[in-house]
């Protein structure tokens, strides 16, 4: 058989499974994505790097007040020109709130304050420069997530707070009695800045930058000229103990009429597993959306003339070839070509179980007899039909394919030119598919 055969098949039965992408309608989520506890440790740990960062670009204010020096009376104090030059977040955990959202709490925390001090009394005029060791410092807050009605994710913190266990002031300078009274005496408002300012700046982290950040997300992105996806938030993510479940819309669409389709999205029930940090869990429906919007878009219709044919091919696209099959041909329309125009006749619903894809597709082809004058004259019209089943295979680095044979059955729906063969017709292309095409396109597509 030749290689137009493969032409023909290979683009209109294969791409039905291979060129599909996830998708899903309906009040159930076509796409999961669950994040386990592994999972969240992992996001804790690059937030802990994020946070980090935005912390050691705080400003602290200036602050002073007053203390009383023994038989001195009271004296200024102020401290000026606070920066912090390290900052260290060592701890951190991340853990789903069930029914609210997250919560980020933070241990053993360590910061470094440097600045300079002042203090007047009269005739007196002291200053240096002093350092501030934060030990023991604890964080906690609570994200709130949600979705907007675009499907756009947002997030609140419902509180925050943060406690200091140990506070090391270095101060530089003489008269040791003062600078005891001196630290005595700004511990308190220490603490109290940083405590305050450490949470304000992780509200304003999120209300000023995560959150407007969220809203600049696409929930819709094209993914070639015929098609594109929606993958935006059915509902806020779940958390519940032990794991964070994200559920996507997905739903694909052809890119020249989009339309509501009138199927809906299966349930689907996740495995309680904790081994990997992320699990995603796919419905047949991706696949029948996909099906659905490329067949709209007329992305499986195709044509194959004798030009298309490789030069080596034993069987041509012409009505000589064509003589073994219907006699009357090659006697009608003496030395002419052939071109033969296909279209898949409904969009095939894709059945999904445990990494196996199964699909009958169903096709029209109707052959054109191409006259002295270029005109084209229809001589037969088939249907074919198939099964295509695929295995999946999923490791940590990639995904593999490997399709499985499935006869092919060939009807003859019109002829115009009298008697044809269909038994042997069928079974040249059966003997094709099951020695040439499966194995090219397994071999092609072993990596997905």
């Amino acid at each position: 058989m030749g290689t137009w055969a493969r032409a023909l098949l290979g683009s209109t039965l294969l791409s039905l499974l291979l060129a599909a992408a996830p998708g899903a309608l309906g009040t159930n989520p076509g796409l999961i994505t669950r994040i386990t506890d592994k999972g969240l440790e992992y996001a804790a740990r690059e937030g802990l790097l994020a946070l980090q960062r935005k912390l050691l670009g705080v400003t602290l204010p200036d602050f002073d007040g007053d203390f009383r020096i023994k038989h001195l009376g009271r004296a200024q104090y102020k401290f000026y020109s606070l920066e912090i030059p390290r900052f260290e977040l060592l701890r951190g955990t991340l853990r789903p709130l069930p029914g609210q959202g997250l919560s980020l709490d933070i241990s053993d925390a360590y910061i470094h304050v440097r600045g300079s001090w002042k203090v007047r009394k009269a005739f007196l005029r002291l200053k240096n420069s002093f350092d501030l060791y934060v030990k023991g410092l604890t964080i906690s807050v609570h994200l709130v997530l949600g979705s907007e009605p675009s499907g756009r994710p947002t997030v609140t913190t419902s509180s925050c707070s943060s406690d200091i266990q140990n506070v090391e002031l270095d101060i530089e300078g003489d008269l040791e009695e003062l600078l005891n009274l001196l630290q005595s005496q700004i511990d308190a408002r220490l603490r109290e800045v940083l405590e305050s300012k450490i949470c304000r700046q992780i509200e304003e982290a999120v209300t000023a930058h995560l959150q407007p950040y969220l809203q600049t997300l696409p929930v819709t992105t094209q993914i070639d000229s015929f098609a594109g996806i929606d993958y935006s938030l059915m509902e806020a993510p779940r958390a519940t103990a032990g794991m964070l479940d994200v559920m996507f819309k997905g739903e694909i669409f052809p890119l020249d009429h989009r339309s509501p389709v009138d199927f809906l999205a299966p349930a689907m029930n996740l495995p309680e597993a904790h081994s990997r940090m992320v699990y995603f869990a796919i419905s047949d429906y991706v696949f029948n959306t996909a099906s659905l919007a490329y067949h709209k878009s007329g992305y499986w219709n195709f044509s194959i003339t004798d030009a298309m044919v490789p030069a080596d091919s034993n069987i041509r696209l012409t009505t000589k070839s064509f003589r073994a099959f219907v006699p009357r041909l090659a006697k009608l329309y003496p030395n002419m070509n052939l071109e033969l125009q296909g279209s898949v006749a409904s969009a095939p619903l894709v059945n999904l179980s445990p990494e196996n894809l199964f699909a009958a597709p169903q096709m029209d082809i109707e052959a054109f007899v191409v006259l002295p004058s270029s005109a084209r004259e229809p001589v037969f019209r088939l249907g074919v039909a198939t099964n295509v089943s695929a295995t999946l295979t999923l490791n940590t680095s990639k995904i593999t394919g490997f399709l499985k044979p499935g006869r092919l059955q060939v009807e003859l729906k019109e002829s115009k030119v009298g008697g044809f063969n269909v038994e042997l017709l069928e079974a040249l292309l059966n003997y094709y598919i099951l020695n040439n095409l499966y194995p090219k396109v397994n071999e092609n597509y072993s990596t997905l």
